[in-house]
């Protein structure tokens, strides 16, 4: 057998059966604070939708939540922000398309979620999920924006996704969202989302082990055991 040029993890890393047993836990960003939001309506259909395949959710309200760096990381909002992004094991963006992308509001929840928080990692190996809504005709911009951040997050975005046009006319009065093409692929991707959740959520460790941080712990390891020694000798100098 050829021994691998770049080792793996040990074999106590491997790969290992789904063994979680609660329901996958799913958290929903939205990008509009208007009163009747597509963005927002998408959501919550999208919600009612996957808690239907048996997922838990969590749906963030970015209503006075500040503009990003204009207060401190202890401020309420960004707290729980930064909380239910640690709770979820998948996530939904999802976007209206202003101006050819997404909106600032999408943006600026995404920039209050840090790539780490001492040796935690809020949103890498979570999986995701990527919606727009449009008021014209169906475009892909902001979902493409929002694929963009997820691979800049470190997140497993999955193939699928949505993107819903003219969507004042896809909702009932209720916020419903209307039978449609457009709503059998919210159905689509939120399956999708689903059993990617279930498949990938125990193995996070194991994708998400690099060769590279491997390689810079060691590194660490040596440095400090090179530094505690010399410690040790200067401590029993005459």
């Amino acid at each position: 057998m050829v021994t691998p040029r770049f080792p793996l993890s040990s074999s106590e890393d491997k790969p290992i059966s789904m063994t979680s047993e609660h329901p996958p836990r799913i958290l929903f960003l939205y990008g509009s604070l208007r009163e009747r939001s597509y963005s927002r309506l998408l959501t919550f259909e999208a919600a009612r939708i996957i808690e239907g395949f048996g997922a838990e959710t969590r749906i963030f309200d970015p209503y006075e939540l500040p503009i990003y760096s204009s207060v401190p990381e202890t401020h309420p909002k960004v707290q729980e922000l930064r909380e239910l992004s640690l709770w979820s094991e998948g996530q939904v963006w999802s976007s209206p398309e202003m101006h050819g992308n997404i909106t600032g509001i999408m943006k600026n929840q995404i920039d209050w979620i840090p790539l780490s928080i001492g040796a935690v990692r809020p949103t890498q190996g979570r999986t995701l999920a990527v919606m727009q809504v449009s008021g014209g005709s169906q475009s892909f911009n902001a979902v493409n924006t929002l694929r963009i951040l997820g691979r800049w997050m470190r997140m497993f975005t999955i193939p699928n996704q949505s993107s819903v046009a003219k969507a004042y006319n896809e909702f009932s009065e209720d916020g419903t969202m209307k039978d449609s093409p457009y709503r059998d692929r919210v159905i689509d991707v939120m399956e999708e989302l689903y059993k990617f959740t279930l498949l990938l959520r125990d193995q996070v460790d194991y994708l998400t082990d690099r060769y590279s941080e491997r390689q810079d712990k060691a590194r660490s390891r040596v440095t400090s055991v090179a530094n505690s020694a010399l410690e040790v000798n200067v401590l029993h100098e005459p």
